[in-house]
């Protein structure tokens, strides 16, 4: 049996089950919703951790199998939590906003990746100090603007496997343009937003630093688990197999110091042989 990775108590400590007011619902998510409280909806923790449970087991076995990731939080509230994480996973990631066209228009993105690298290449090689003081401060805000859009992703080649969003109803361009390209998502849903657009759907709170950090730390967990179950330990049977399958006999090979050898003791017997011939002849010259 899988292990539980998020409780029901540590979702209520935290305050997962709070969502908008009742006024400000979508009637899709009304499965996920237990009942309302003074104006707000509250949310069934019972479901948000089995769905937790299943939107952790599916980014881990992504990890498991070396997919790639890109996790997005532009709010406020998920910008510095997504960042770390994202960080301490090595993941892509989106955190000032997300450009309309970001996966639908590769292509265009990869000319302003390869702008900044460029930019970032002559900073560092000291090439921008060679210009005059006007166009080296062109240069840098044009590198510092490319930079806040496209850090997180600069060195994403091709399209990820997987989009993790922190409040789909805020990123809808972001929803829109991963369910294009069928790229798989899963996000954290309040009751504001759609879950019939997310494949694997996390209904909690996503006003709270509290909250968004809970969900966003522990699927970092499940993806950093699986990039660690990819790399399999070479067991020592394996090992031994493996060498005896790599290592030459002995029998059928002669190293260059035993064949030196070898000559060395034909020449010997073959003098050996030759000697009594010699004393003969020249006892009979005498």
């Amino acid at each position: 049996m899988t292990k539980e990775v998020i409780s029901v108590s540590e979702a209520l400590e935290l305050a997962i089950h709070f969502g908008h007011p009742t006024n400000r619902w979508n009637p899709k998510m009304a499965q996920y919703i237990y009942g309302k409280k003074e104006g707000i909806h509250i949310i069934d923790l019972t479901k948000t951790v089995k769905k937790f449970q299943e939107a952790y087991d599916f980014v881990k076995q992504l990890a498991k199998e070396g997919k790639t990731f890109l996790f997005v939080g532009t709010k406020k509230q998920a910008q510095e939590v997504v960042l770390a994480e994202a960080k301490r996973g090595e993941l892509f990631y989106v955190i000032d906003r997300w450009l309309g066209g970001t996966l639908t228009n590769f292509e265009t993105l990869q000319k302003s990746i390869a702008r900044l690298k460029e930019l970032e290449l002559m900073e560092e090689s000291g090439k921008l100090e060679l210009l005059t003081k006007k166009e080296a401060s062109k240069l840098k805000k044009e590198k510092d603007k490319l930079d806040k859009n496209f850090c997180g992703i600069k060195n994403m080649n091709r399209f990820p496997d997987c989009v993790f969003i922190v409040d789909t109803h805020k990123e809808k361009i972001a929803v829109a343009e991963a369910r294009k390209l069928k790229i798989p998502i899963v996000a954290l849903v309040d009751t504001n937003c759609n879950p019939e657009e997310i494949d694997y759907p996390i209904p909690a709170n996503d006003d709270t630093i509290r909250s968004i950090n809970l969900i966003t730390s522990r699927l970092v967990d499940g993806i950093l688990e699986g990039k660690k179950e990819s790399i399999k330990p070479i067991k020592k049977s394996d090992k031994k197999e493996t060498d005896s399958e790599t290592t030459p006999e002995v029998k059928e090979e002669k190293t260059p110091a035993h064949s030196e050898h070898s000559k060395v003791t034909e020449r010997k017997e073959a003098k050996e042989h030759a000697s009594p011939k010699t004393v003969s002849h020249g006892g009979g010259a005498q």
